[in-house]
């Protein structure tokens, strides 16, 4: 087996997600992933699973290959990308343990390559940043999962002060990241669909009185949910629709892309 067509991107703490897989180095024009690639099936469907930050967590979120990890999973086939990734809540209504399927990305990051796009009038159609079919499969396999809300996605690798905090709040955003861009938008680039899964781990610093966002408990909470991420992705993958025909994929018929698909 050396083709997927499904992708999970585990985020921290998430490193593994196959049972009995074949593990398969792949290279790129953009040079490596952040580690091999495991490859299994879940629910009758050919998956590829890759650890956004590493296998032992070694790249910081501003550090991530993400153009490496995209392109290492679109040469294998893969159509449809489930991203799970732990984020802090801006708002009341979400709260630590809460999985929410976001429908809207805000980019706040600076200095990451965000594009494949390197010559030429290429201009991404992005005003949905994911795709909503996916989405509603994932969020349709548990009640308690919520779908909608806005992530804003900011550099890393600390957190933020209240100040920034109360200043996301207020703009109406949910939930807070550090991984989600450029991730979403090269998929999007490499005609993949694209539905970040987003465990809700702490609430941010604008948010509650106290020490703020620590780091510890932010991989407890992640712990504490990871069996339940990995049932929820495994129930998702058998009910995923048949992504042929999506805008995920047809927005680039009939322009002539100025970089090569694997």
């Amino acid at each position: 087996m050396t083709s997927a067509d499904v992708a999970i991107i585990g985020g921290s703490g998430f490193y593994s997600f196959l049972d009995r897989p074949r593990t398969i180095t792949v290279d790129t024009p953009y040079g490596a992933p952040s580690a091999e690639l495991a490859l299994g099936e879940v629910s009758g469907r050919s998956v590829a699973f890759l650890p956004r930050h590493g296998a032992g967590h070694e790249f910081p979120p501003h550090r991530i290959n993400y153009r490496a990890n995209l392109w290492a999973l679109r040469s294998l086939g893969v159509r449809q990308v489930l991203a799970p990734c732990a984020v802090g809540g801006l708002r009341e209504e979400v709260a630590p343990g809460d999985v929410v399927i976001p429908d809207q990305l805000v980019d706040r990051t600076s200095g990451r390559i965000g594009s494949y796009v390197e010559t030429g009038a290429i201009h991404v159609p992005f005003a949905d940043p994911y795709c909503a079919p996916l989405s509603k499969a994932v969020a349709a396999v548990d009640p308690a999962v919520s779908l909608g809300g806005t992530m804003v996605v900011v550099e890393g690798p600390r957190f933020s002060t209240r100040a920034e905090s109360r200043h996301y709040a207020a703009q109406g955003w949910t939930l807070i990241n550090m991984t989600g861009h450029p991730e979403a938008v090269l998929a999007r680039e490499l005609q993949m669909c694209y539905s970040a899964v987003a465990l809700v781990t702490d609430m941010d610093a604008g948010v509650e009185e106290g020490a703020g966002v620590g780091q510890a408990e932010v991989f407890a909470m992640f712990g504490r949910n990871i069996e339940r991420l990995k049932a929820l992705l495994a129930s998702a993958i058998g009910r995923l629709p048949d992504p042929s025909g999506c805008a995920c994929a047809s927005w680039a018929d009939g322009l002539d892309l100025t970089y090569d698909l694997p």
